[in-house]
């Protein structure tokens, strides 16, 4: 499969620039998931990739060869569409070997490579049907489909759940997961949802205002972010966010903010002393913090409990620490009582930090 490098990629409309330099490599076979805000930029990226937009500046390689003067079917891609762009007046088996007929392939060929397609998303049966007359989520398979037909070396898919309902998208990213373990390829998938990417991804892209803030695997991003806005947007519920600042007292290290004195331990605490700016943002997961009315008062978070939201296995608390919101994810079967104080113990090793200023994670 090829290797694809987007080389100081620059995308501007008029005086406006939208991407910034954008330098990403993709490994052969690789799942690459590009995430972000809505005017992240993440779709303009993988269209300039598609050849569906021009590249202001830089350079797009693909095995070692610039590509970014080709003609959109001189890339030897192919493209799922969020609307599924399917014919209408054509049957299933039509839409999926549109571009083998385009090419003129042999009869036998071609529907040989329909069965195979058919077969490999669940279609086999459905084949002779029209879009019309197919569900959200069989018309998204068919646009997959198509795509498999081509036999591309190169996937891409522009937020191709977004559509659908909730119960459709969960089963679809198993399906696209599937998939992806069967079909050795480069695939390239955007989306606004963080639980697509974690679940999907080999290596999740987090894009911001026109620039990656960080790439890497689901779990690296998860558990050390860069900056304040990865650490924010992935992980659901998000993660909780209160302003302090470092103290040194006898021989500890604390964050103190309104309502919350929090001792630190181990490498988070040798990163606060040897931080110059004393002004921080403690960052601490909806899951790392415990209800336990015995843990000392330096190693827990004192919350007000305002709501229980309850999601089955899992409840979530909705709470205030000195005006702010904090969130706590726990057991269901534990009853928590609204409008009372309790005492939260936090996991030391789920603490982290950012600069108040620049946003950075201390390290």
């Amino acid at each position: 499969m090829p290797k694809i490098h987007l080389e100081r990629l620059v995308k501007r409309y008029g005086a406006v620039e939208v991407l910034h330099g954008i330098e990403l490599e993709m490994a052969d076979n690789e799942f690459t998931v590009l995430v972000g805000p809505s005017g992240c930029g993440k779709s303009t990226t993988l269209r300039m990739i598609a050849g569906l937009e021009s590249v202001s500046e830089g350079e797009i390689w693909v095995d070692g060869a610039p590509v970014s003067h080709l003609e959109p079917k001189a890339r030897d891609l192919a493209m799922v569409f969020q609307d599924y762009a399917l014919y209408p007046h054509m049957n299933v088996a039509q839409n999926i070997s549109f571009a083998l007929r385009l090419q003129r392939r042999p009869k036998a060929e071609i529907e040989a490579k329909v069965r195979e397609v058919a077969e490999m998303v669940g279609l086999t049966e459905f084949l002779h049907r029209k879009p019309g007359a197919l569900s959200g989520g069989q018309r998204q398979r068919v646009a997959m489909a198509r795509a498999l037909a081509k036999d591309s070396g190169i996937f891409l898919f522009d937020e191709p759940l977004s559509n659908l309902d909730a119960k459709l998208r969960g089963q679809m990213r198993a399906e696209l997961a599937l998939m992806s373990q069967r079909v050795e390829k480069n695939m390239i998938y955007v989306t606004h949802d963080q639980i697509e990417a974690m679940t999907l991804a080999d290596r999740i892209v987090v894009m911001h205002g026109g620039y990656i803030q960080q790439q890497g695997t689901p779990e690296d991003l998860f558990k050390r972010p860069v900056n304040k806005f990865v650490a924010g947007f992935l992980g659901s519920p998000p993660m909780n966010f209160l302003d302090g600042e470092i103290q040194q007292r006898g021989d500890g290290i604390f964050v103190t903010g309104a309502g919350f004195d929090l001792r630190l331990d181990g490498p988070v605490a040798a990163a606060a002393a040897s931080h110059g700016a004393r002004e921080v943002t403690l960052g601490v997961r909806p899951s790392d913090l415990r209800q336990d009315e015995e843990a000392p008062a330096e190693r827990a978070l004192a919350l007000d409990v305002k709501v229980s939201e309850y999601i089955g296995a899992q409840s979530v608390l909705l709470c205030e620490c000195g005006g702010a919101k904090v969130m706590v994810e726990m057991n269901s079967d534990s009853r928590i009582p609204l409008g009372q104080s309790l005492h939260f113990a936090v996991n030391p090793t789920g603490v982290h930090l950012f600069d108040r200023q620049s946003e950075t994670a201390i390290h």
